[in-house]
């Protein structure tokens, strides 16, 4: 299979050049974000994108042009570049995902079990902690998490809180706190706290090798070659629904 990375120069980019070959798969385009694609998009069969959130939406709509599967996993898109992308959806599979580990993957759905099973006093607080040159925060991750949780408490989005200064008052049953941690060289860590009476439950998953990231990815990219057109996550591509 021949593959074409945006964001190849990155960190993520160059653990999924180093694996792919392993994986079957030929990388016959390595570009960066500010690179054209349209030279290489007819000789690729799926197009990864790990570049910076500006650069997604006109490499998809590109691949849509084309009929090229896509794989995502660029974070920080704000909600309009979001839905530009989204609409592509239509033309063509999208495997779009914040964390393509399945430790994180397993994660989230446990997330939104625990939140679905707990009574509301039991707190839902989120921590994130990445290494000091992530542009982003909070993570693609700790947003899946969040949205895991939302859908097991059947909340909306307005209960979400970044952080908190100064005099904030009683915390709400009703609310996520989302913090995000940055510096040195941490490659991702994600802990779930649900906070009760008398007790707290914690689910973590920490993140000591960027392989697991690109293994993730190369496995969807095999993945989406085969799917019609449409928005999946790492729960599909992993079989859990």
């Amino acid at each position: 299979m021949n593959l074409l990375l945006n964001g190849a120069a990155g960190r993520m980019g160059q653990a999924v050049i180093a694996l792919a070959e392993g994986h079957g798969i030929n990388v016959t385009a390595a570009i960066g974000s500010g690179d054209a694609a349209e030279p290489h998009i007819v000789a690729c069969d799926v197009v990864m994108d790990f570049s910076f959130h500006t650069a997604t939406e006109p490499l998809v709509a590109l691949a849509a042009a084309h009929g090229k599967p896509v794989v995502i996993g660029t974070t920080g898109h704000t909600v309009a570049e979001r839905a530009a992308i989204l609409r592509h959806a239509e033309r063509i599979p999208i495997v779009w995902a914040g964390n393509f580990s399945i430790g994180v993957n397993l994660l989230l759905h446990l997330t939104e079990q625990a939140a679905a099973l707990l009574s509301a006093d039991y707190h839902p607080e989120i921590i994130e902690i990445h290494h000091a040159k992530k542009k982003d925060a909070p993570s693609g991750t700790a947003e899946n998490l969040v949205s895991a949780i939302l859908r097991g408490r059947a909340w909306s989005p307005s209960v979400v809180r970044h952080g908190r200064s100064g005099i904030t008052g009683e915390r709400p049953d009703a609310e996520i706190g989302v913090h995000a941690v940055r510096g040195g060289d941490v490659v991702g860590e994600h802990t779930v706290l649900f906070a009760g009476p008398g007790e707290r439950i914690e689910l973590k998953h920490q993140a000591t090798d960027r392989r697991i990231f690109a293994q993730g990815a190369l496995t969807a990219a095999h993945w989406v070659r085969t799917q019609p057109a449409g928005l999946y996550g790492m729960r599909e591509v992993l079989g859990m629904g």
